[in-house]
């Protein structure tokens, strides 16, 4: 049974960091691509960041290039997600998702399968 966990969400001032992890259970983590998407109040879930399998290649949303880093650690299952200089805007609840493939990481949320039960990013300003 594949498990993804999202955990480092919280309340932050306008400006500030924070770092969400991602701990896979269930699969063979070095196969999958992996993604965090997130989805605002009203709003529809949308791609933020992508890794694939071996973490040499990584994609943003316009949205956050230049202040997001996605990262990953297959020794550890993990998928993480560095957000510096945040913004109001960027307040969601914050899902870690994955797709098995060694090919570029899809962008839509209907090409995950797994999904974690994500974690609420508040940016007061």
């Amino acid at each position: 049974q594949v498990q993804l966990v999202e955990s480092g969400g919280g309340l932050v001032q306008a400006g500030g960091s924070l770092r969400l992890s991602c701990t896979a259970s269930g699969l063979t983590f070095n196969m999958f691509a992996m993604a965090w998407f997130r989805q605002a109040p009203g709003k529809e879930r949308e791609f933020v960041a992508a890794i694939n399998y071996g973490g040499g290649s990584t994609a943003y949303a316009d949205s956050v290039k230049g202040r997001f880093t996605i990262s990953r650690d297959n020794a550890k299952n993990t998928v993480y997600l560095q957000m510096n200089s945040l913004k109001p805007e960027d307040t969601a609840d914050y899902y870690c998702t994955a797709r098995p493939t060694r090919s570029v990481p899809p962008r839509g949320p209907r090409e995950y399968a797994y999904w974690g039960q994500g974690t609420q990013v508040t940016v007061s300003s």
